[in-house]
């Protein structure tokens, strides 16, 4: 977009808050090189990218890069095969120490930009635990970076501590009065003894400086140049050491520099995010709407750039008009006008939220144009006008539709007439291009032209003649006044000359001065009525939003009921469907006691039971549900007669089925049966009703606690013998006829054993192996 416009709008003092606000050099290079973007596409990412990181600040507030470093040069460094020192791999483990800790914070994120940008970030912790073992907090190398440092570092304490203790023998004994002074000092890496220069012969040793004065000689006694040697050798040792461990982590952060890059590149745009965020909580901005036409609607608009007490503005071109002339007062606040239009549009267009209410629009603009300030210019021989005018040539040939131009003074600083005639076909051209153009002027005929031109409106700023001062409220489709005469007056100017001044005007300009001002009243007064309406129409729309909403909630609330209890009912059919099935595989195996069924009968109510209640007037949705399926075999009730046993044939046709009961077969339909869940049939009720012994008593009781087979599978001959004693006898007691006891084939010796002890036991009448469908081999049917 227009770098001269953007320089004239301020553009560039909002990248250096926001540069300010980065946490190190990468991502302050992102902010000095952000450029309003003129792709819907990219403008609706970058104002994602500021939701979202202001959403994450406003939750955990303080998150960021932490200690991050621009490690880019070390990463480069390192993979084209040089070394880094130790200050580099310094910065190194704390940038990838404050990845570590962004990355876990981003890890679980719901917001899918900083997921995504979490998902780039490298912790790389084989090479964090490879640093943090190799140095300290301050960049020291550790004994732990290598296996053989810590050794050569102890044998350079050895060698030091040999070299010392000799020279400190030398000073405190045997040199005696030949040192100038019984210390020990450093010179070139060596460690030397003060000798006077008379006392040269009595030392013997390698001379390596001398005092200033010449007094004084530096010597290395020979008896301590080996030791010297051999602590001079274990220093290089260790230096080699060091310097092949420096070589080795720089060849691992090289084997990782594209992970690190990545990372870097990350972390600079994750900080470049909240700097974003940070500038839109100082400003107190909000994310304008973007709008997918040339309209503009700013609301309660400031320029960022004013301190202080700001009075914002409300900025609407693009409904009904796309030209506005803004008129007024010097200092009443026109050019800010302007240049807050102009700059809020960069921003929104830079991904920056702006200072303005919420409900503000603005459109994407291809390009925004500014003329506003003085373009005069002694080097170029260029006067006002001629600035001014060569500024709106090129603004001329690049507006059209989707551009914003902002002109200040349009027709300025030359004839008055010649001037105004010119701004008026200026606004002509670029209304007639499509573009969305503000201007500001001091010519009466402009505001006439906006009056009175389609596809133009004037705009005013409020002046207070009683305080002499500017209001910097903007109305729009007022025309507004210079009010110089008025200003004089209050000034003090006399009033005879300000009569004079008045009395010049021509009767055209006068008459024109009255027209305006009746219009401004006309339109003042039209206003508030708007403005009452509009109120009382907001209070309607919120009244209906309010009752929409109640709705919503109880219809959201009854349908959520409903819900609820149908997923109940199904839960309790499902339940009693399972039981039914479990009940009627027993009654098919006829292991099923009497209190079994009671049992059975009582988890079917119990289950029953948590049925929901149907409220009052709320009808319940009936459910489809299959007709059963009889099939031979299944137990069944009569509804009609009650009488309750097994299917034993069914016709043809499926619509009637024989039902033995007690003894008796009965004809009835289908439609009137249900499943038998452990009723007492007819013939059961009349053997209860017919005797009153404590026989018959001790029989039922002994009918309902008795299973009419037993299964011995899996038990001991012993077990198994036991258990079918007591089991025939009572089910003789209980009345049973005949019963099957299952044994399974196997080896034989269960089976075996089992006819073996029926055969002879005195309860028994006959005994016989199972048949087909009775269990076969596994199984012997006893006649009691």
């Amino acid at each position: 977009m227009d770098a001269r416009s953007q320089a004239l709008l301020e553009f560039p003092l909002v990248r250096e808050r926001l540069a300010a606000a980065t946490s190190f050099a990468p991502s302050r290079r992102l902010a000095e090189a952000l450029e309003p973007a003129s792709d819907p596409v990219i403008v609706a990412r970058q104002l994602d990218e500021t939701d979202q990181a202001r959403s994450l600040l406003e939750d955990r507030p303080g998150l960021g890069v932490g200690a991050a470093h621009d490690i880019g040069p070390s990463i480069e460094r390192a993979a084209r095969g040089g070394r880094l020192d130790a200050a580099q791999f310094l910065e190194l483990a704390e940038t990838l120490d404050a990845t570590a800790r962004l990355a876990t914070s981003l890890a679980d994120e719901r917001r899918p930009l900083l997921r995504d940008l979490g998902r780039e970030l490298h912790a790389l912790p084989a090479i964090r635990s490879t640093l943090a073992r190799s140095f300290d907090p301050v960049g020291e190398m550790l004994d732990t970076a290598s296996p053989r440092l810590g050794g050569l570092r102890a044998a350079v304490r050895v060698a030091y501590d040999r070299l010392r203790r000799r020279l400190d023998a030398l000073v405190g004994a045997e040199l005696g009065n030949a040192l100038q002074e019984p210390i020990v000092t450093l010179r070139n890496g060596r460690y030397v003894v003060p000798v006077k220069a008379e006392a040269r012969a009595r030392v013997k040793g390698i001379v390596h400086d001398a005092s200033g004065s010449g007094q004084t000689l530096f010597i290395e006694p020979l008896v301590a140049v080996e030791l010297g040697n051999a602590w001079r050798e274990a220093q290089l040792a260790e230096q080699d050491e060091i310097a092949r461990i420096l070589d080795e982590l720089s060849a691992l952060v090289g084997a990782n520099a594209a992970a690190l890059r990545e990372t870097l590149d990350a972390l600079a745009r994750f900080d470049l995010w909240a700097a974003k965020a940070s500038l839109a909580a100082d400003m107190d901005g909000t994310r304008a709407e973007t709008a997918d036409r040339p309209e503009v609607i700013l609301l309660s608009a400031r320029h960022p750039g004013l301190t202080g007490t700001v009075v914002p503005i409300d900025i609407r071109i693009g409904d009904g008009y796309t030209a506005l002339v803004v008129t007024g007062p010097n200092t009443g606040g026109k050019t800010v006008t302007l240049r807050t239009l102009g700059l809020l549009s960069l921003m929104h267009q830079s991904g920056l939220h702006i200072p303005a209410a919420a409900g503000s629009r603005l459109p994407v603009w291809r390009d925004v144009f500014a003329d506003i300030g003085d373009e005069q210019s002694v080097a170029q021989s260029l006067s006002t006008f001629s600035g001014h005018l060569r500024r709106i040539t090129s603004i001329v040939a690049e507006a059209g539709r989707g551009t914003l131009v902002l002109l200040d003074e349009l027709g300025a600083g030359t004839d008055p007439t010649e001037g105004s005639a010119l701004a008026q076909a200026l606004l002509d051209h670029f209304i007639r291009a499509g573009a969305i153009v503000a201007a500001t002027t001091h010519y009466a005929e402009l505001k006439a032209y906006a009056h009175t031109t389609p596809g133009a409106s004037n705009a005013a700023v409020e002046f207070d003649i009683e305080t002499l001062s500017p209001t910097y409220r903007l109305t729009i489709g007022l025309p507004g006044g210079s009010q110089a005469f008025a200003i004089a007056e209050r000034l003090g100017l006399p009033e005879a000359i300000v009569d004079d001044a008045r009395s010049r005007l021509t009767e055209a300009q006068r008459s024109f001065e009255a027209t305006l001002a009746a219009i401004k009243a006309t339109e003042g007064e039209t206003s508030e009525a708007l403005d009452r309406a509009l109120a009382a129409e907001a209070r309607a729309a919120d009244a209906l939003r309010t009752a929409a909403e109640e709705r919503r909630k109880a219809r959201s609330e009854r349908d959520e009921h409903v819900r609820a209890a149908r997923l109940e009912a199904d839960r309790v059919v499902e339940d009693l469907r399972a039981e039914l099935a479990e009940t009627r595989r027993a009654l098919e195996r006829e292991t099923v006691t009497a209190g079994a069924l009671d049992a059975a009968v009582n988890r079917a109510e119990a289950i029953a039971a948590r049925l929901p209640a149907v409220e009052d007037g709320v009808e319940p949705v009936p459910t489809p549900s299959d007709p059963r399926q009889w099939q031979v075999g299944d137990r069944a009730r009569s509804r009609s007669g009650g009488w309750e046993g097994r299917i034993a044939a069914m016709d043809k046709g499926g619509l009637r089925a024989t039902l033995e009961a007690g003894g008796m077969r009965v004809l009835v339909d289908l439609a009137d049966l249900e499943p038998a869940l452990g009723r007492p049939s007819p013939t059961l009720e009349s053997a209860g009703g017919a005797a009153g012994t404590n026989a018959t008593a001790l029989r039922l009781d002994r009918a309902r606690s008795v299973a009419s087979s037993l299964d011995l599978r899996g038990a001991r001959v012993e077990e198994a013998l036991e258990a079918l004693g007591r089991y025939l006898d009572d089910a003789s007691l209980a009345g049973i006829d005949a019963v099957t006891v299952v044994h399974g084939s196997g080896t034989g010796a269960l089976r075996d054993a089992v006819r073996e002890a029926v055969a002879t036991h005195p309860l028994v009448r006959s005994a016989r192996p199972g048949e087909r469908g009775e269990g076969g081999d596994g199984a012997t049917i006893v006649s009691l």
